[in-house]
């Protein structure tokens, strides 16, 4: 597929508007044919999916492309067959005393075509899973994959043509000019992954088309782990959840908060925890995967070497590759605040470790910086945990895990502030892609009638009643 013109987009999006004005909403027997369909092309090309992301990020474990991204996609596939009939029921609403002849109701109507531009970590699910959502809520969508994931992109392009004509799906590719252009379409809804930079940019360009978005996007999101709690426990989930996919996850842990006198236990703990995760050497691993590319492999390097000169503790688990973009898990220790690693999203497999005096301090740490997507809690005592999840706020929490709430299909997945605007996933997928259209039917009697004018005695009376 070639690139898009300012010229395609636009008449893409009028030919799905207008496909989606003369066919009107389709029914539910359509959208879970579509989902179906979907799905099944999926699966029927897997191999290609697993081994076009080899292609794209040089190294990348085929049995983990599968786990992390085909079965969150397929589960969230068949969720939504099983639930968009009730999703889409009219919800009876509440009719006051003074209306009771009359009935009120709401359906949950589809907003037309959406936008969907997908990020380059995850280039399947995060692209078809809003793409699936869309379709669920009854939507037409135009879908913009990475640029960055050429081979990936391609056979996203070749999933859609495949299964549905352009009028109701279409893929668009290019770099980020296009995706600009993109982003200042005016659809009926956008909804985007990526980083936080770029997300502020396609919010603004919807704004001028007051284009409401969901935005999912990432942050620094925390481990606090309570004093004395299992070491060995919590540092094979940490480590699990810091080296899927080389640390190149929106919920990934990003720094590590331990009481002081529990910092080398750890530090002993994770590094046991690596060797256990991969025992062998991560060039040319099966089971490990590479940087996407130079840039993002030389921006991490750069971040160790910052803290290293800072006089942190750097801690390598392995050898690394610049040219295959290889990074081995890194652990940095007696971590400042103020060093580099510490002023954005990590993004990759280095983990820096502070420490905390007690509780308060370790909240007041995270909440003197930006809302992260993803919050991380490991410890059996409530009264604590209680304390950290009402004095903070992010996006979901993950307690004595890291990653599985994003595979919970029932629960929101989205930020706060900086990590993010709205939620998708299941029902609240749904809900952020359909419009609520309160419908109310008069009665023949109600009180309406008789509040209007000419006014009498009989008026003040009721005026009176309704006001007690």
């Amino acid at each position: 597929m070639s690139d898009a013109t300012s010229p395609d987009l636009h008449r893409i999006l009028d030919s799905q508007r207008t496909a989606f004005l003369h066919a009107g909403p389709p029914d539910l027997k359509q959208r879970r044919t579509d989902l179906r369909r979907l799905k099944a092309e999926i699966l029927k090309r897997r191999m290609q999916i697993v081994h076009a992301l080899k292609t794209d990020f040089g190294q990348r474990s085929e049995r983990e492309s599968a786990i992390v991204e085909l079965i969150p996609l397929v589960q969230s596939i068949n969720y939504m067959i099983r639930h968009v009939g009730h999703w889409m029921k009219p919800e009876r609403r509440h009719v006051s005393a003074y209306f009771q002849c009359g009935w009120a109701r709401v359906v949950h109507q589809p907003v037309g075509v959406v936008g969907i531009i997908a990020p380059w970590n995850y280039p399947i699910s995060l692209a078809l899973v809003p793409l699936a959502t869309a379709i669920a809520a009854g939507n037409r969508a135009m879908l913009k994959p990475s640029e960055f994931t050429p081979a990936t992109s391609a056979v996203i392009g070749e999933i859609v043509q495949t299964i549905f004509p352009p009028e109701q799906i279409s893929v668009v590719m290019g770099d980020g000019e296009v995706g600009a252009a993109f982003s200042a379409l005016p659809f009926d809804h956008i909804l985007f992954t990526g980083s936080t930079v770029v997300g502020r940019k396609v919010a603004e360009a919807a704004a001028r088309n007051l284009t409401p978005v969901t935005l999912e996007l990432g942050g620094k999101s925390p481990v606090v782990i309570e004093p004395g709690f299992s070491m060995q426990r919590v540092a094979e989930r940490v480590a699990f959840g810091k080296l899927t996919n080389a640390g190149q996850t929106c919920v990934a842990p990003d720094y590590v908060l331990v009481q002081e006198d529990d910092k080398e236990a750890f530090a002993a703990a994770y590094q046991i925890a690596v060797k256990k995760l991969h025992p062998g050497e991560y060039v040319g691993s099966p089971d490990y995967t590479a940087i996407l590319n130079q840039h993002h492999y030389e921006r991490l390097s750069g971040l160790i070497h910052d803290a290293e000169a800072h006089g942190a503790q750097v801690i390598r688990m392995g050898s690394d590759s610049a040219p295959s973009h290889v990074l081995a898990p890194v652990l940095i220790l007696n971590v400042k605040p103020e060093m580099a690693v510490m002023q954005e999203e990590i993004f990759g497999p280095v983990l820096p470790v502070l420490t905390y005096k007690n509780l308060d301090e370790a909240i007041a740490f995270i909440n003197a910086r930006p809302r992260p997507l993803a919050l991380y809690y490991f410890g059996d005592k409530c009264a604590e945990r209680e304390k950290l999840l009402k004095r903070t706020v992010s996006g979901n929490v993950t307690i004595n895990g890291t990653l599985l709430h994003y595979a919970q299909d029932d629960l929101p997945f989205g930020g706060v502030g900086d990590s993010g605007i709205g939620a998708y996933h299941g029902k609240e997928g749904f809900m952020a892609l359909t419009h609520p259209r309160g419908i109310y039917k008069q009665g023949r009697l109600n009180a309406a009638t008789l509040l209007q004018p000419p006014f009498n005695k009989l008026t003040d009376a009721i005026t009176n009643l309704i006001l007690r």
